[in-house]
Parts: C-alpha cells; structure tokens; sequence
C-alpha cells in the first residue's frame, strides 16, 4: 500500500460522507477519521437534521432518533465493510456508533481483522 496514513483517513472521510448523503440524505457538516491500530474511528460534527433537533428536545425524540441511526448503520454494515475493505484491503470485522443528541456528533468504529498502522508501516 502506497498511501500514507492520513491519505488513506481522508480518503474514508470523503467515503462516508458521500455514502450518507447518497443514503440518509445529507451528510455531516464536518467528518475526521483516525486510524488507530486495527481500529477506524471516524468523527462526524453536525448530523443531525432540523426534525432531528426539534425531536431531540423530547426523551421520546432522542429515542427515536438514537434507533432510526442505529438501525441505518446496521442495515448498511455490509456496504459500509465492503467500503472500507476496498480502501484498505482489511476485512471489517464490526461497525459500532452512536450519536449524541445533545451535540449533533456521531461516531463510528470500524474494527478491523489486522492492525492498518503496521500495515501501512506507521512509526508511533
């Protein structure tokens, strides 16, 4: 693999934001990724929509938000693997996230089955 550690983060940060705006219909307003190991941590600044934010103001709204979220990074894990496996050339093992009402930020894990910094010959 010929690019550099921060090529290839912001080669995944550009990935998930168009694959938000083709799928949940915009993307954040600011997206960073790190790779951390065999760990993809991508931060995302300003998700939530404007029915988002005036249900966040209600516990029931935060919980239908949280879900719906939830249940779309599921329903995508395997597009969003394939994604990451295609940029890397590492199988994603598991998708994590979460999403803050309070903030309007979610992040997503990616762990992968080997550690992308050494394979990318990365000296800490």
């Amino acid at each position: 693999m010929n690019k550099s550690k921060g090529q290839i983060e912001a080669e995944i940060s550009e990935l998930i934001m168009k694959f938000e705006k083709e799928y949940i219909g915009r993307g954040p307003q600011n997206i960073k990724t790190y790779i951390i190991h065999d760990n993809i941590l991508v931060k995302e600044k300003g998700v939530l929509t404007m029915a988002e934010q005036q249900l966040a103001k209600e516990e029931d709204g935060i919980k239908l938000i949280k879900q719906l979220r939830v249940k779309l990074i599921e329903n995508s894990r395997e597009i969003l693997a394939t994604l990451i496996k295609d940029i890397t050339t590492i199988d994603v093992l598991a998708v994590h996230s979460d999403i803050s009402t309070e903030n309007g930020e979610r992040i997503i894990v990616f762990s992968l089955s080997d550690d992308l910094e050494k394979k990318l010959k990365i000296k800490t």
